[in-house]
């Protein structure tokens, strides 16, 4: 089950109150969602934008029945066309969640090496560049770039150089393949470090897959079109990559006066929160409020 990381800091700072609007821009299995649901009853409302097909159609049966809440299989660079097709108005609040899900992880769509399963690792079925792809036909320039980019990984060459040979003797098809090459690729104090040494590669698949680091520009500048004065913005991130994109959009909209910071340093979860979901650890939450 997936569990809502920094909830409580969430609603603290959203602070969503009865009659108000909000927009879960990443509502996944809701639950962030349906916390600021009740919070806002009876007569709010809850916007959930959801990209994955399979995870909106499971929570969809579960919320089918709440008037209260409305939910939109799209993705959330989308969010001002959305709010505007569904007269939702301005919120008063928006969240962006922006950590891959354990449902993904147990999707059987190729996330995690774990599992020997076929790569793929789309968040949603319209894209159509898959990891399968991306492994088997790009060059090695870009394969390099995208590893040693979105995985911040110091052997990007010598794994694609492995990649690259083992692809003369057919597809890498699978995650468990791709995870051998890389552990056959780098030296072997690494594949004995504390994280796995397809960690990394993996990431960088998933986010060019996906085009996250693009995406989170649009969603932002979006969401501050639909959030109405004094309304307020929280982003949950999880990797650097994504920080620092959000600081650097955030900053430019700060300078043109389009926002305020609220929370002058970083949110990071409880030692308690950690111990109970060590996938919480890295995350980060952003605070902001349009003026």
């Amino acid at each position: 089950m997936h569990k809502p990381v920094l909830l409580e800091e969430v609603l603290e700072y959203l602070n969503p109150q009865p009659g108000q609007k909000f927009i879960d821009a990443t509502i996944n299995g809701g639950g962030h969602g349906l916390a600021m649901a009740e919070r806002i009853r009876p007569e709010g409302k809850l916007l959930g934008i959801e990209w994955d097909k399979e995870i909106f159609e499971n929570l969809k049966k579960r919320v089918s029945s709440d008037e209260n809440i409305i939910l939109v299989n799209d993705s959330y660079v989308n969010l001002k066309k959305v709010a505007e097709e569904k007269a939702f108005g301005k919120a008063d609040g928006i969240l962006f969640d922006l950590g891959i899900s354990s449902w993904h992880l147990e999707s059987g769509r190729g996330f995690s090496f774990q599992k020997d399963e076929i790569l793929d690792m789309r968040f949603s079925p319209d894209l159509t560049v898959s990891a399968l792809e991306v492994v088997n036909t790009w060059s090695a320039e870009d394969l390099e770039r995208i590893i040693r980019e979105y995985g911040e990984e110091s052997f990007a060459r010598v794994i694609v150089r492995e990649i690259v040979e083992q692809r003369k003797s057919g597809i890498i098809r699978t995650t468990g393949q791709l995870a051998e090459t890389i552990k056959k690729a780098v030296p072997e104090w690494y594949v004995r470090g504390r994280l796995h040494p397809a960690t990394k590669t993996f990431q960088a698949l998933r986010m060019a897959v996906n085009r996250e680091l693009e995406n989170i520009e649009k969603g932002i500048l979006a969401a501050l079109e639909v959030l109405k004065k004094d309304g307020r913005l929280a982003i949950i991130s999880f990797q650097g990559l994504e920080d620092k994109i959000i600081k650097k959009v955030c900053l430019e909209e700060k300078r043109k006066g389009t926002i305020r910071v609220i929370t002058k340093n970083v949110i990071r979860p409880g030692r308690e929160e950690v111990k109970d979901n060590p996938r919480a650890r890295s995350a980060k939450l952003r605070v902001y409020e349009k003026n």
